[in-house]
C-alpha cells in the first residue's frame, strides 16, 4: 500500500506541542506519512524558551539526504531555522533534489515572546529559502520584518503581501490577527487576492498553532490539493483542534491535534 509523504525540517519541542512534534501529529492527523530533519533541540514549555541547541549544518544536511534518498517526501514543510549555515544548507540540499510543495513557516518568535532566529538569519532566509517556497505562511510581525510595511488593518495586509509575493516569488498566506481582523488570512498568489475568514475562538491556548497551519498545507499540497483548498482544510482543521478547548500547561498551552481520533488504539 503507498501512502503520500511529508517531510518537516524544523526544530524539536520537547513540550510536544509546537515544532516538530506538532507537525508529525498534524501529518498524521491529516493523512500523510510524516518524516522529520531537526534543525535545532530546544528546553521549553507553554511558558517560555529555556535554550536551544542547533543541529550542526552538516547532520541536517545528512537528515535530509537520508530521508529524500529512500522516501522522497510528496511535501515538505520548514519551521524553526535559527542560522544562517542551517538555512543555506536546506535550500542547497532541496534544490539538489528539486523538492516540491514546499511550504516555509517563517518562524521568527514563539508564541511566549522569545525570538527563535538572528537579525543575520532572517536576511538569508529572504535570499536562500522564499524564493524556492510555493507557499509562506507569515503573521503579522513576521510579515512586517519581510515587507518592512506596518501592518495595522487589512488594507496593509493586502499591500505587505504583495510587496512579499512580488519580491520573493511565492504565494505568500499572511495571517491575520486580533489586531488586524478576526483571524481572516490572505492568501496573494500570482497578483491574485482571496481572503479566507476565519471564526474567532476564544481559547487562550494557542501554543503552536503556526507549526499545525503550514503543516497542515504541506499535508494537503502532498495529498494533491491546489493551494486555495489545501489552505482552506487546513484552516478547517486548526479551528477545530482549537475548538477543543485542550488546557494543559501553566501558559499558553497546545491545542489537541488529534481531535478527530477514533478507533480501538485511541481508547
Amino acid at each position: 500500500m503507498k501512502m503520500k509523504t511529508a517531510l518537516t525540517i524544523a526544530g524539536s519541542d520537547c513540550s510536544g506541542g509546537a515544532g516538530i512534534q506538532a507537525d508529525l501529529k498534524t501529518m498524521t492527523m491529516n493523512g500523510v506519512y510524516a518524516m522529520s530533519a531537526i534543525t535545532a533541540l530546544t528546553a521549553q514549555n507553554t511558558v517560555g524558551v529555556r535554550g536551544i541547541f542547533e543541529a550542526p549544518p552538516e547532520f541536517l544536511g545528512q537528515q535530509i539526504d537520508a530521508v529524500f534518498e529512500d522516501i522522497f517526501p510528496d511535501a515538505v514543510k520548514i519551521g524553526m531555522v535559527s542560522s544562517s549555515e542551517l538555512i543555506k544548507t536546506i535550500s542547497d540540499r532541496l534544490k539538489f533534489y528539486n523538492a516540491k510543495n514546499i511550504v516555509v513557516d517563517t518562524v521568527m518568535v514563539a508564541t511566549s515572546g522569545a525570538r527563535l532566529i538572528s537579525t543575520d538569519a532572517v536576511n538569508t532566509l529572504k535570499e536562500y529559502l522564499l524564493p524556492i517556497a510555493s507557499v509562506i505562511t507569515p503573521n503579522i510581525p513576521e510579515a512586517e520584518v519581510l515587507s518592512g510595511i506596518v501592518i495595522g488593518n487589512e488594507e496593509d495586509m493586502l499591500l505587505a503581501a504583495k510587496y512579499i509575493g512580488d519580491n520573493y516569488h511565492c504565494a505568500v498566506l499572511l495571517k491575520g490577527g486580533h489586531n488586524v481582523n478576526d483571524a481572516n488570512d490572505l492568501l496573494y498568489e500570482q497578483g491574485t487576492y482571496r481572503w479566507f475568514n476565519g471564526k474567532r475562538i476564544n481559547n487562550p491556548n494557542t501554543h503552536g498553532t503556526g507549526c499545525t497551519l503550514s503543516s497542515a498545507i504541506a499535508a494537503n499540497l502532498a495529498k494533491g490539493y491546489d493551494l486555495i483548498t489545501s489552505v482552506s482544510k487546513a484552516k478547517e482543521y486548526i479551528s477545530e483542534a482549537l475548538a477543543y478547548m485542550l488546557d494543559l500547561g501553566h501558559g499558553s498551552g497546545p491545542m489537541n491535534h488529534a481531535f478527530d481520533l477514533s478507533g480501538r488504539f485511541s481508547k
